[in-house]
């Protein structure tokens, strides 16, 4: 699909970066906030994502169900996510229906009422999500790896928070937080599909152009904690498992190896963790490995969910692929398999526009160049054995390495986690 993709700054530091694909109907559409939960002070806990629900409970201008009637007028979908440094709004249209898409956004991010009885009520709303959250093991556990790792560092924290913290949140302190940090230099929209850039910028300039330019994230880089493993006891039928090591920063040179590594160990079927675990012992149901990159600093992680009593060789075994790969690093067979599935998921994932627009999101805000799918795979072919293998030997580290457990975790295992760590 021919594309042609354009970038303008406004005045104020907002970036509206478009992906103009040729033959499409439809536009995927998202406005990115530079903040997320790494950037919320102790008494913030979970105010960014509780920001990200109130900003669809009505406006000066519309109330929640007219929101809804707005998009579902227009064919469209609309939704928001929060992560740990970003905060994302998005919808997808028709081409046709772009201005009334950008209307909305804009209104709910600007005119948001805000009203002390929907905060009551989304309060109510975000501690039982916290509680299905909390209910759900195999979820659990990743923000407990992230614990394990960075400690008390926000970047460490739940997104979503406590009970306690977003009990403690009013309107006022809500109020505050965005007109903090939804602010020009943190705004990012990015539109791929059927668009005009032009009119896209004049859109955005109208609604966004009057923002105060504000300040760039200042954030302080990750370190690992004191302690190294963590133990979550729950009645469940599996022990959950996350052995996490240290990882890399979002633009860092070696990140397209890291794609390779991750692959090789816990990226599909036919990795390295899947065979050993699942294939050949039947030991797991589900395992798998994946990297989290920040803008300063990253982690991997390996998770594994098995029965209480397989659990020390579980963990025992995860160690030794490690191990193995610091050690002697991937075949050329194993290389060539990584590529191709790399290749094929990154071809496959830019029919969506979706993809494409999140894609060009990103890499304006990590300071990244856009690369076009044939760079994309140039950079993955490019990637050689002993590149895999240097990078694993820095990494796995096992004086390096953090512990999480969810479950029945018997005590011989919750004493091995005390000794590695």
């Amino acid at each position: 699909m021919p594309s042609t993709i354009r970038k303008t700054v406004l005045d104020n530091g907002v970036r509206i970066v478009t992906e103009s694909v040729d033959d499409l109907r439809s536009t995927a559409l998202s406005i990115w906030v530079d903040v997320g939960s790494r950037d919320e002070g102790p008494e913030e806990q979970g105010i960014c994502h509780f920001i990200e629900h109130m900003m669809f409970k009505g406006t000066e201008r519309l109330s929640a169900r007219e929101i809804a009637e707005r998009i579902d007028a227009i064919g469209g979908q609309l939704n928001a996510f929060t992560t740990k440094e970003q905060t994302c709004y998005y919808a997808r249209v028709l081409g046709e229906h772009v201005p009334e898409a950008v209307d909305l956004l804009a209104d709910m991010l600007l005119g948001s009422r805000m009203d002390p009885a929907d905060v009551a009520k989304e309060q109510g709303v975000i501690v039982e999500e916290i509680g299905m959250y909390e209910d759900t093991p195999d979820e659990l556990i990743h923000d407990l790896a992230a614990r394990a790792y960075l400690g008390r560092h926000p970047a460490g924290r739940a997104v979503l928070g406590t009970r306690e913290s977003v009990q403690a949140l009013t309107r006022e302190r809500l109020q505050a937080f965005v007109r903090r940090h939804y602010t020009g230099r943190r705004l990012v929209v990015a539109a791929a599909g059927k668009v005009d850039h032009d009119e896209l910028v004049e859109r955005i300039a109208c609604h966004f152009g009057g923002l105060a330019a504000g300040e760039a994230p200042q954030r302080g880089a990750p370190v690992q904690a004191d302690y190294r493993w963590l133990v979550r006891s729950r009645k469940t039928e599996q022990a959950h498992l996350c052995l996490t090591a240290p990882g890399l920063r979002a633009n860092s040179p070696d990140k397209w190896t890291m794609l390779i590594l991750d692959t090789v160990l816990g990226g599909g079927v036919s990795s390295r963790l899947f065979q050993e675990l699942r294939e050949e012992r039947g030991w797991v149901y589900s395992t798998y490995s994946y990297h989290t990159a920040f803008a300063d600093a990253g982690y991997f992680t390996v998770y594994a969910g098995a029965s209480p009593d397989r659990a020390p060789a579980v963990l025992e075994l995860v160690e030794q692929q490690l191990a193995a790969l610091a050690a002697s690093g991937i075949t050329e067979a194993e290389l060539r398999r990584a590529q191709e599935h790399l290749k094929g998921s990154i071809l496959l994932s830019m029919e969506s526009m979706s993809y494409r627009a999140n894609r060009l999101a990103r890499a304006e805000l990590s300071g990244e160049p856009y690369l076009a799918p044939d760079e994309l795979i140039a950079r993955i072919e490019s990637v050689r054995c002993e590149q895999v293998h240097r990078l694993a030997a820095r990494l796995f580290v096992p004086d390096a390495y953090a512990y999480a457990a969810v479950g029945p975790v018997p005590w011989k295992t919750r004493r091995r986690l005390a000794a590695a760590g």
